[in-house]
């Protein structure tokens, strides 16, 4: 709704993805300790994480500059790309696994990062949705990302773009980033607690979780978006939700694999005998 700049050129879109940025590195921090990661797998993961913040932005901008093509009819990066989630999602994650495991393969001892590697999609599950609720706030304030017109009692003023004459142009509009923004935090909210109760021999993975739950509130939310978001090869589809499609087979597939073959695996211990339990001494 107000996406000008407050101070040092930072909009209140900026803050809100700096704050969702730092709000899932402190909580990540926190879940390597609680799950026993070693001192040197708990580094190679705030360097991931780095490498994903500054891909995944990229991509982010990438991805949305592809989606711009059908409104500019060219491929530009500029001041007022934008960025989109899913892009950021996916440059983001394969900058993390690739850093993960080539790091994790040189500093790690006993091929840790591959056996923690369960525990770590755990962890990503938890902090993928805190960060991203923070950023839906965000694009509230910004105007972006919005639904459709209305005048029901929980429409908002919001921003959409300034015209020819210099006047900015508001609109009353289903806030849809106020409600995908609830709801990703109850739904970081509810796989935090299970990821620090989720103990015992077989713990449940959490990133089906996310990936499913995830995947259908996207799918269905796109229907009440007003905002041009691109095409697809399927008509009926908007790419957003073709991603929301893969993403909840992707979550489905891991369930399988985990119910009908992983979980059978004995939990990994460490020296002490201690199942996930560790501290930076260690």
């Amino acid at each position: 709704m107000y996406p000008h700049s407050l101070f040092l050129g930072l909009t209140l879109y900026d803050i809100f993805i700096l704050v969702g940025v730092v709000a899932a590195f402190l909580l990540a921090d926190r879940m390597t300790v609680k799950r026993g990661f070693s001192v040197s797998l708990q580094r190679i993961v705030i360097i991931c994480a780095l490498s994903a913040v500054i891909v995944g932005y990229g991509s982010a901008v990438l991805f949305q500059a592809f989606y711009n093509i059908a409104e500019r009819g060219k491929f530009v990066i500029d001041a007022n790309t934008g960025a989109t989630f899913y892009g950021g999602l996916i440059g983001g994650a394969g900058a993390f696994l690739l850093v993960y495991f080539i790091a994790g393969k040189h500093f790690c001892k006993d091929n840790e990062a591959v056996k923690r590697f369960p525990d770590m999609l755990d962890i990503g599950a938890c902090c993928i949705p805190l960060a991203h609720a923070f950023g839906r706030l965000g694009c509230l304030t910004a105007g972006c990302c919005h639904g459709r017109e209305t005048d029901a009692w929980y429409g908002i003023n919001m921003y959409n773009y300034t015209n020819g004459a210099g006047e900015e142009v508001w609109h009353r509009v289903v806030p849809i980033q106020l409600f995908e923004s609830i709801f990703l935090f109850a739904l970081a909210a509810v796989l935090i607690v299970l990821f620090f109760k989720n103990r015992g021999k077989h713990k449940f993975p959490l990133m089906p979780l996310y990936c499913v739950g995830y995947g259908i509130w996207r799918f269905f939310i796109e229907f009440a978006r007003a905002d041009d978001r691109g095409n697809t090869y399927i008509p009926f589809l908007t790419p957003s939700q073709f991603v929301a499609v893969l993403l909840i087979a992707v979550g489905v597939v891991y369930f399988l694999l985990w119910f009908f073959k992983w979980r059978k695996t004995p939990p990994q211990t460490d020296k002490n005998g201690q199942n996930g339990q560790n501290d930076r001494s260690a």
